[in-house]
Parts: C-alpha cells; structure tokens; sequence
C-alpha cells in the first residue's frame, strides 16, 4: 500500500523556496543565449507548473556558464536547490536523482513541442548532472528550395548587353536544369533512405512484437485456465493497523480474520476482514491485458486472493499482481528467484533482496515511501507455475506505483522487450528470466521506469 506523504507536494515547494541559487555574475549571464534559453524553457509549459524543476535547470546552467561545473554535483545540487543541509547523506536521500529523472524528461518533451524548431537545446546527461548546449543545425530540417538557395554568377563588364540577355537566358536554362537536377538526386537518396530506415525498423517491431505475443500466448494459453489474482488491499489494511505481516500459510488458514483491530468499532472491523477490497490501479493493468489479442475471456478468470487454491497454482497459469506484502501468493511465485521482495516486520517498509548481486548491482533496494516524490522499485517474473507444466507471471512492487510501473512497463516498455527478444528459444518459446525495474512515484503513480537488472535462465 502506497503510504501517506508527510507534505503535500505544493507546500513542500514553498518551504525548499527560501534558498536563492540565482547565479552570482548575473550581469554576464544577462545577454547569454544560453542563459536566456534555459530561462524560456524554465518558463515555458513544461516547467511553469513545477518551481523545483525550473530552479533546478537555472542552477546547473548558471553554474556552468560562470565556469563553476565542480558546484554541479548532487551535494550542491541538494543543498542549494532543495534545501537540504550541507552536511546531508546521498546515500540515504536521493531526491535530487528523482528530480534529475524528471528534469531529462521534461526537457525532452519540451523539445518534442514548444521548442522544437529552436536552434539550439539544453541537455542533461545520464550519470551526471552539469548541462550540454547541443546547437541544432537549421540544415537538419527540410527547407523549400528556392531561388536565394540557388548560387548567382557575377558576368564581366565586357559582355555587351545583346549577349547579355542571350547569355542570361541560358544561363536560366542552366540554372534550372542544375536544380531540378539537384532535386531528383536529393530526392532519390531521400527515397532510398526511407526505404531502408522503414524495413529496418518494420523488422526490428516485428521482432519485438513476436517475442511479446509469445509471452502473451503462453501467458493465455487456450488449453489451460488462466488465473489472475489482484492484490488483497484489505489484508494489506489489516496488516498496517495491526504492524504485523501475515504469512502466506497463516492466510491459507484465515489468520486475517483474527487479526486484532484494538482501535476499530467492531462493525468496521467485520469489514475490513471479510470484504474483498483491491485497488483502482489494479483494475486498470486487468484492463490493459484484456486489450492483448491474446486473451481469451472464455479462459481467462478474475480470481480474488482468499479464492485461489495451491492446485490452481499447480495446474494452471497464474499472474500475480503485487507483492507478498498485499498478496501473499507472490511468495509461491518466488521460490528461487533471485529478486524476492521481503516485508518490513513493522509494516513500514519493503526491501527487494538480490540474492546474487552481479556488478555494479546492489545487495538489496529500498523505496524512501514516505516522501511525496520518492524512488521505487519493481520485479517482473516469468516462470514455470508449481507443476511445471504451465506458467506464473509475477508482477509486483515495493508499492502501488512500482507494481503499476512493472506492469506499464511490460506492456509498453521497449527495454522490456529487448529482454524478451534475448530470452527467447530456438524452438520460439521463452526461457524463464526476471527483470528489476527502477521508477518514480508521483502520488502514487510510477514514472520514468528503466531497467536496472535482468537474469534470463
């Protein structure tokens, strides 16, 4: 369950706002087309409505511009920007990472529209956070020819005026023909290009969209019962009121219903354990599958947590939405991955455990929930169900946002199926593989998802 944030997004912008990281040689910077360019674009649509972006963007550009790219480093960043203290960990509070996420993107998208036909674009680099001014060159885009563009020869004083007009008129001819000549090659070339891009690109979907249905295939195999089972938020309630995770051998026998709500009037509590909550996001990733051409609805069933059985799990495909922590089930869906989600005792955290750490990975990933703009984490798992003659598919996240963000992800997400293209087998099937997502939540709605992690057996 997503947690409450401790300051609404808004009032939170007004108290970063008493820091100033106006630049220092502001005089300097006042007729820079650099500087007049990154404070269009912190002005424009894409920024006006959130401050911290548009004074992040200033500051780095600001700093650079005075020569002073060692400033423009998360620490400073931090502390000039969000007003953290000096001496503040990066480790532990990566909101200038988050922020650094959505700064790219709303660059790029400001690019893709308001600015597009600017001549010159503000970058920031993966890895690093001082700016690049990339100068777009007007060339790059197709211009009408006409007769400014075509070169004008300068005739000697001795041509009389006759040979003159004669000379002219030829030399008309000339020009035309060079021109219309010029166009045939250049459209020519253009053709050739666009042919090859288009077959190019028509292969590489292609590809693509053959290693996605057959994921989808096996997934809604029409020879078997297809399960998929939302998250039981209420258990999730019931485990936040109570500060106590609940097994999944305890939720077979029903523990839930004896779970002490000291707090709660007896009627609410009736509720909370017996009715059958999930939430909205949930609904929509169901949605989502049922648009695959894939989905058969005479053999796909809606199956509610507390309703599945270990033989469904044993005799049919399953997708689990959620984790461990909401739906108990995704521990079934685990046993030997190496990405496991693992339940605070107290509720109040979630940690994915990398079992196998292979370079440049970590041990475990934690989500800083209780920000109203935080990083979270996701795990997408196929593998074979408890028979071994079906399928699971595992779709979960440290929270709501991560496991929405696990699902757009594979639905939509071209890292994704690069994934699946490499976990396909000679004989068209799919190897089992794991893949660790890495988002931001936004009220809790996962964003600028990219993958971190893979394994494929």
């Amino acid at each position: 369950m997503q947690r409450a944030a401790r300051f609404p997004a808004a009032k939170r912008e007004m108290l970063i706002g008493k820091s100033d990281p106006s630049p220092i040689n502001s005089f300097a910077l006042a007729h820079d087309v650099r500087w007049l360019q990154a404070k269009r674009v912190a002005s424009g649509p894409h920024f006006c409505k959130s401050p911290l972006l548009s004074r992040f963007l200033l500051f780095v550009v600001a700093r650079t511009l005075e020569g002073r790219q060692d400033e423009v480093t998360e620490r400073q960043i931090g502390v000039q920007v969000f007003g953290r203290p000096g001496n503040y960990r990066t480790v532990e509070d990566n909101i200038v990472r988050n922020y650094a996420r959505q700064l790219r993107k709303r660059l790029a998208d400001h690019w893709m529209h308001e600015g597009y036909n600017d001549s010159m674009r503000i970058e920031i680099p993966l890895g690093g956070y001082v700016p690049e001014f990339v100068s777009v060159e007007t060339g790059a885009r197709p211009r009408p020819l006409n007769s400014s563009s075509i070169p004008v020869l300068v005739e000697s004083d001795r041509i009389s005026s006759k040979d003159a007009g004669t000379h002219n008129i030829s030399r008309s001819r000339f020009y035309r023909a060079l021109a219309y000549a010029a166009l045939l090659v250049a459209y020519s070339v253009a053709l050739i290009c666009v042919t090859r891009f288009l077959d190019s690109n028509s292969r590489s979907q292609s590809t693509a969209h053959d290693a996605e249905s057959v994921l989808w295939n096996l997934i809604f195999d029409p020879s078997r019962s297809t399960y998929i089972v939302p998250p039981d938020t209420g258990l999730n309630l019931l485990e936040d009121l109570s500060h106590h995770p609940l097994s999944l051998s305890d939720y077979i026998r029903n523990r839930y219903l004896e779970m002490p709500l000291p707090k709660i009037d007896a009627h609410g509590a009736e509720d909370i354990r017996t009715q059958r909550f999930t939430g909205f996001a949930n609904l929509q990733i169901v949605a989502a599958m049922a648009q695959r051409p894939e989905y058969n609805p005479g053999r796909v069933f809606l199956r509610f947590p507390r309703d599945l059985r270990f033989d469904d799990l044993k005799s049919a495909n399953t997708v689990i939405l959620g984790s461990a922590c909401s739906n108990p089930w995704a521990t079934a869906a685990e046993q030997g991955t190496n990405f496991q989600i693992r339940c605070g005792d107290d509720m109040q955290s979630s940690t994915i455990l990398n079992r196998k750490p292979q370079g440049g990975e970590l041990a475990s990933y934690v989500s800083h929930w209780n920000e109203p703009m935080h990083e979270t984490y996701a795990l997408i798992a196929f593998v074979p169900n408890l028979g071994g003659n079906g399928r699971m598919l595992l779709l979960e996240g440290l929270d709501v946002a991560g496991t929405q963000a696990a699902a757009e992800a594979l639905l939509h997400s071209a890292a994704v199926q690069r994934i699946l293209e490499q976990a396909r087998r000679p004989n068209g099937s799919l190897a089992t593989f794991e893949i660790l997502l890495r988002a931001t939540s936004i009220q809790s709605n996962g964003t600028g998802t990219e993958v971190i992690a893979s394994r494929i057996d």
